[in-house]
């Protein structure tokens, strides 16, 4: 207990909704994004998936977000960069940057993105199976987001603002500082940590030479920081359920969810042994005392909330609460929102 120093909370929202009422949906998850800024929760993050009912545009939600918030960080977790182009995305994302006013964390992951099989074709022009899928794809985007001149030193572009040398507009300075990797293998977090960039992990790790996943992620911090020589931010992933303030029907909902999914624990899972983190249901005294025991905490001051799929907008409020009241300031969390 005494080990433990969270500095920054997060929350990660699945932004889920109902296939024939996508509106509701989206904005009970603006909503529960202005609930958590209140709460005093430093980031709220949204995956980008494809073909789900869920968000699959992270820059146009965030854009809204940053004009129904005014603290909190708002991020991405995480944008498959293989659907994107890398110009045009640094361009949508600076502007949510500049909209939030330097809020925005932006964060990435590589390799060849879910449904390619389904989506390749309407993606990319020609045979779009020897497209560039690799790491080099994010470190293109996060050189656009430097804000470089495009063209010799003397090259002007006409515009209806009179001429203009060539860059990524709008420039949103200090972004490419903001940019996460979502690093689930020895090689991807070496090469966050090479590349300079944040580090991502949640309750998902490869188990390569191991079949623990708290040893394996353990590792997997241990390498990011030596291949970045002491490394930069890295924020932890945890599904934690907390039902201190919940009926006891919804106690039932929460502990069956989090039984059904224990068995992906029990054993490595597929051709990259893939490990999972137990989801953690219960009274707030007894996850933290399963918080307390994890030994992935003490190396890390940034923990990331990850709130289940498929749950009620009151329901995501209640967990939320209930973390921010009973289990964040037990792990050394300071509410800064309340300090200033």
């Amino acid at each position: 207990m005494g080990s433990l120093a969270i500095t920054h909370i997060g929350f990660l929202s699945p932004g889920n909704y109902a296939h024939d009422n996508p509106f509701d949906g989206l904005d009970e998850t603006l909503k529960l994004f202005e609930f958590a800024e209140a709460l005093g929760f430093d980031s709220g993050w949204v995956r980008q998936r494809h073909l789900e009912p869920g968000i699959s545009s992270a820059a146009a939600f965030l854009g809204a977000a940053t004009q129904r918030t005014r603290r909190i960080q708002l991020g991405t977790a995480v944008i498959p960069i293989g659907y994107e182009s890398p110009f045009r995305l640094a361009e949508d994302l600076s502007t949510v940057d500049v909209l939030s006013k330097g809020r925005l964390n932006v964060g990435l992951s590589a390799g060849r993105p879910l449904h390619a099989d389904l989506m390749g074709a309407l993606v990319f022009d020609g045979e779009w199976e020897k497209h560039d899928f690799s790491h080099e794809r994010v470190r293109r985007f996060v050189a656009n987001l430097q804000g470089e001149f495009l063209g010799a030193d003397d090259r002007r572009i006409a515009t209806p603002f009179g001429p203009q040398r060539p860059r990524l507009q709008p420039f949103a300075k200090g972004l490419h500082e903001r940019v996460w990797y979502g690093g689930g293998s020895q090689r991807s977090a070496a090469w966050a940590g090479e590349q300079g960039l944040n580090l991502l992990t949640g309750n998902v790790i490869s188990g390569e030479d191991t079949d623990d996943f708290f040893t394996a992620q353990v590792r997997l911090i241990e390498t990011y920081r030596r291949a970045g020589n002491g490394g930069r931010r890295i924020a932890l992933g945890r599904v934690i359920v907390p039902f201190d303030g919940a009926d006891e029907a919804t106690r039932r909902r929460y502990s069956a969810y989090a039984a059904e999914r224990d068995v992906r624990t029990l054993r490595p899972t597929g051709e990259k042994r893939t490990l999972f983190a137990k989801d953690l249901a219960g009274t707030s005294a007894e996850i933290l005392e399963q918080l307390y025991a994890d030994p992935v905490l003490p190396h890390v001051n940034e923990l990331r909330l990850e709130l289940p799929y498929e749950f009620e907008p009151q329901q995501y409020r209640q967990i939320l609460t209930d973390f921010s009241r009973n289990i964040a300031p037990r792990l050394g969390f300071v509410d800064k929102s309340k300090t200033k």
